[in-house]
């Protein structure tokens, strides 16, 4: 499959309602991302949920991707994803992450990509950061009664960066 478009690198192309947990079931830090990937499987995102749990398990074991201020950002690469993917889910309350400023997470933000797309990677990782680095827009997603709400809100705020 050819690289995508850094134009289709935009919210509303990674992002769908489906791939939104509003609030998260999950209690626990493995748990949320098994949940997210599954969110992800959902959508046909990830073909193959079991190796990309692990993926991305194995990624945060290596160092948390709690990057503070109350955001979450695992991302993992691996074979069964055809494209560039992302899930939100907010957890029902404030969770344990292991982030830099140990602080809870109430938010968390999931990224797949396949193995051999490293650019698009980088340039949704980039993204995701951009976006959610302005406190309004976090704040928004937190206050979002349900996925379609969030899903408007962050599209919304990625047309504003």
């Amino acid at each position: 499959m050819p690289p995508t478009s850094a134009s289709n690198l935009t919210i509303a192309n990674l992002l769908s309602p489906q791939a939104i947990r509003v609030p998260l079931a999950a209690s626990d830090r493995r748990a949320a991302l098994e949940e997210l990937v599954d969110a992800l499987a959902s959508t046909g995102a990830v073909t193959d949920p079991e190796l990309f749990k692990r993926s991305v398990w194995e990624r945060e074991q290596q160092r948390s991707t709690g990057i503070g201020e109350g955001l979450a950002i695992p991302h993992g690469k691996c074979a069964g994803i055809l494209k560039p993917a992302i899930a939100v889910g907010r957890p029902a309350t404030p969770m344990e992450f292991g982030s830099i400023d140990h602080k809870p997470v109430r938010l968390i933000v999931l990224l797949a990509s396949p193995p051999d797309r490293m650019a698009e990677h980088i340039q949704v990782l980039h993204r995701i950061s951009r976006i959610f680095s302005s406190v309004a827009t976090r704040e928004r997603a937190c206050m979002a009664p349900d996925a379609v709400t969030m899903y408007a809100e962050l599209c919304q705020a990625d047309s504003a960066v």
